[in-house]
């Protein structure tokens, strides 16, 4: 057979197989980069974008078109944009940005992308869920009543949090917000809550450091660490709570207890302003724009605890919040504020004269109240707050040197030692259980008897020794029964036994 014979057979086939199968005709809208730097990039073309659409660059960064104008897209870039030039062609992707979700992040660092940034393998994703996700109905919601101990006694009997509720964390800086939080998630270690901590913006030593003790308080076998730190690009900062609050939602969604801390919305909102000046978009108070307080309240109206009928699944948010001068009127922490169902506020004052943590009773409040406690502690709360409360008044009203009445110096006391049992020192969560027996004897008159610098000591006795003695009175407190008369007796009794022998 000669070349010319079998060229046409082949040419025959190839006809016959396009007839068969004919081929669609593919288009794609194809856009040009007018300039990009800062983090941005604005694109020519592309008249069907849509808002917060994923785009397609020439090289392995993707962009989020974050302004829809006339004639431009302003793209946000989700990556490094230092390869990025003017004149390169770019395309829409139809696809929203994702992150994944499944059991395999549990113990992970990675970043809102998906993309593993402790050295460990690739993740292994069950699914990639979009980041941005519409908030639970309100006939999906079910009343915050379970608690969710955070294992610090100031916090748990005076300012309770509950599962599926928004709890601000607020103050100055180097106040110990993140301690709380972190105190927060070690202390989740028993419970079953799978807990998601996001970084946004914070510094790479700082972030090492949580994620070291994590690992060394083996928090990290039921924790998911989701990181842009303050090298990472604007748009990848902007997207790392969103990505952090789909992950909690998943394991929410399977009917379980999650935890997810923000740390913090400050560097978030800042984020978002740098952004959206940018883009040349109007700015308002304090130059941020607008819709500044829609980004939050989109984010946290995802916290909830779902009904039985949803799978009865919850997302507690602790947001973190920086404010400037005990300032806590400014622009961003009255707009999180107003979103929250309450605030714990942390006193600079308190932090420096060395009472940890610095929580202010007086500013902090939990607008749950005590719904969330279990029977036990809401017995002595309610009472402790009232005595702690009226003896810091007292404390001032004596610095004006006045003579004071025998009951006045006994309620003077008695407040100082209770509040050496409300300190606490980081990463060393007690449980209830513990905490109400510990409250228990703080409200009594046994501390009296002691230095006010012995208590700290004295605690310690009682921490060892209670759960070997009281391990039945524990084990019910934790059930859910209430102080009995009799339990009240044999706590006392422990008491007077450990403080004979710390004595001695």
């Amino acid at each position: 057979m000669s070349i010319l014979e079998t060229s046409r057979q082949a040419l025959a086939s190839l006809e016959k197989s396009a007839a068969a199968a004919p081929v669609e005709p593919r288009t794609s809208e194809i856009g040009r980069i007018v300039s990009a730097g800062d983090g941005i990039a604005r694109i020519s073309g592309l008249p069907s974008a849509r808002s917060l659409e994923l785009i397609r660059f020439s090289h392995v960064v993707t962009g989020m078109a974050f302004n829809v104008d006339e004639d431009e897209i302003g793209c946000v870039l989700l990556g490094d944009d230092t390869d990025i030039m003017a004149g390169e062609t770019v395309e829409c992707t139809g696809e929203v940005a994702r992150t994944p979700v499944g059991d395999n992040l549990v113990g992970r660092v990675i970043d809102p992308l998906g993309n593993p940034l402790d050295g460990g393998s690739p993740v292994a994703a069950e699914r990639y869920d979009p980041i941005e996700k519409e908030a639970p109905a309100i006939l999906a919601r079910s009343p915050v009543v379970k608690p969710l101990s955070t294992g610090l006694k100031s916090v748990d009997s005076l300012i309770p949090i509950g599962c599926g509720q928004r709890q601000l964390i607020i103050g100055d800086r180097s106040t110990g917000k993140t301690t709380i939080a972190i105190d927060a998630i070690i202390n989740q270690a028993k419970t079953g809550v799978i807990c998601v901590y996001v970084s946004v913006g914070q510094r790479a030593s700082s972030v090492a450091r949580i994620i070291k003790t994590l690992r060394e308080c083996g928090a990290m076998d039921h924790t998911v660490v989701v990181v842009a730190d303050a090298d990472s690009s604007p748009g990848l900062q902007f997207i790392t709570p969103y990505a952090g609050c789909t992950i909690s939602e998943f394991f929410m969604e399977q009917g379980r207890d999650t935890l997810v801390v923000y740390d913090d919305l400050t560097k978030h909102a800042q984020t978002y302003r740098e952004l959206s000046l940018l883009m040349r978009r109007p700015p308002g108070r304090e130059a941020y724009p607008g819709d500044v307080f829609f980004i939050h309240s989109r984010l946290l109206e995802r916290a909830t605890q779902l009904d039985e009928k949803h799978g009865g699944g919850s997302q507690t948010a602790l947001p973190i919040i920086e404010t400037q001068a005990q300032n806590i009127s400014a622009y961003i922490p009255t707009n999180l504020i107003s979103i929250t169902d309450g605030q714990v506020y942390l006193s600079p004052e308190l932090y420096q004269s060395g009472f940890l943590p610095a929580v202010d009773i007086g500013l902090s409040v939990s607008r749950v109240g005590s719904k969330t406690q279990i029977p036990a502690m809401k017995s002595l709360a309610q009472q402790l707050r009232l005595t702690y409360t009226q003896f810091l008044e007292l404390e001032q009203f004596t610095k004006f040197g006045t003579t004071l009445e025998e009951d006045t110096r006994a309620a003077l006391e008695k407040g100082k030692r209770l509040r050496e049992i409300l300190k606490q020192l980081a990463n060393d969560p007690i449980s209830l259980a513990l905490q109400v027996v510990i409250l228990k004897i703080a409200s009594s008159d046994i501390l009296n008897e002691l230095d006010v610098e012995q208590v700290r000591a004295f605690e310690q006795s009682l921490r060892r020794e209670a759960p070997e003695q009281l391990s039945e009175l524990l084990a019910r407190i934790e059930a859910g029964e209430k102080l009995a008369v009799a339990d009240a007796s044999a706590i006392d009794s422990f008491a007077e036994g450990v403080r004979a022998r710390f004595k001695g």
